[in-house]
């Protein structure tokens, strides 16, 4: 065989992963090496941790049944495991104060009920959400593939997590910050119910800026959920719980929604998450400040 023709960058890198040319050369049947070539190598796979070990035959142990994964579970537990294993994260905990925003959406129960939309809560954080990403464009961008240089979007579109009988679906919704209170309402509620029935279009699922992911409804105090690439941060939501709260007098009963921010390390700093996560919590404890 002729000799290998590649870089010295990818010489020195294939030296660095232990990784033979001419080898890799020969199982590829050409002579040019590029850089991509090294992720795909054989003797790169080789070095994946071995979990032979998880092959247990489980049914020694008592009755079992087998359930195989759908497409969709297999390429989502798949995504998973890749931002899991490749992303740094970490996850920043508050809680912000909703009195102001339960008071105003009972206020608005009766008009809710004119238009025929159902006015959650999550309505009002997703519009937090989506002025904290305008006015912190580091949390509404994604970083390049190769990692040296940051994406900055000049749009917010907001991922909402459905828990469906299919799976995890992450539909999305679209300009967040540009629709008033009764339209994100009203999107909600469209996207969830056609997640539900599996009439979400690819083309719905991508393009996000953040996602929520919100177990208000199921339960818990506090998570941490995966980034979802290539979005840099991901807001987790659990029940919201009465909390005492020192007025300076006394402490009074206060509903509090626990939040947890996952974000990329790699972009984003704890000073930076403790900042927008405060902001958030601020927007979330003045809902006039939304309407504005």
């Amino acid at each position: 065989m002729r000799e290998v023709i590649a870089a010295p960058s990818v010489r020195a890198l294939a030296l660095e992963k232990g990784i033979d040319l001419d080898t890799l050369a020969r199982d590829l049947g050409r002579t040019t090496i590029a850089r991509e070539d090294l992720d795909r190598s054989p003797q790169t796979a080789a070095k994946t941790p071995d979990t032979s070990y998880w092959e247990v035959d489980h049914a020694a142990f008592g009755p079992v049944a087998t359930e195989p994964m759908s497409r969709f579970a297999q390429v989502s537990a798949a995504n998973l495991s890749a931002a899991n294993a490749l992303i740094p994260q970490v996850t920043h905990h508050d809680r912000a104060d909703v009195s102001a925003i339960e008071t105003f959406r009972k206020g608005l129960k009766p008009e809710a009920e004119a238009r025929g939309v159902r006015l959650t809560a999550l309505a009002f954080q997703v519009m937090a959400l989506a002025r904290a990403l305008r006015e912190f464009p580091r949390f509404n961008a994604s970083l390049s593939a190769d990692g040296k240089s940051l994406i900055l979007k000049d749009y917010v579109n907001i991922g909402i997590a459905v828990d469906t009988e299919h799976g995890l679906m992450v539909p999305v919704l679209r300009d967040a910050d540009k629709k008033g209170l009764w339209q994100i309402g009203a999107d909600i509620a469209d996207l969830a119910t056609r997640a539900q029935n599996r009439k979400i279009g690819p083309d719905e699922m991508g393009g996000g800026s953040m996602t929520i992911t919100n177990l208000g409804g199921i339960g818990g105090r506090a998570f941490s959920p995966i980034v979802n690439p290539p979005e840099l941060a991901i807001l987790g939501i659990t029940r919201t719980e009465i909390v005492p709260h020192w007025d300076g007098t006394a402490f009074q009963p206060v509903p509090m929604v626990p939040l947890d921010l996952s974000y990329d390390h790699r972009v984003i700093n704890g000073a930076e998450a403790a900042r927008f996560t405060s902001r958030l919590c601020a927007l979330l404890a003045d809902p006039r400040h939304l309407m504005i």
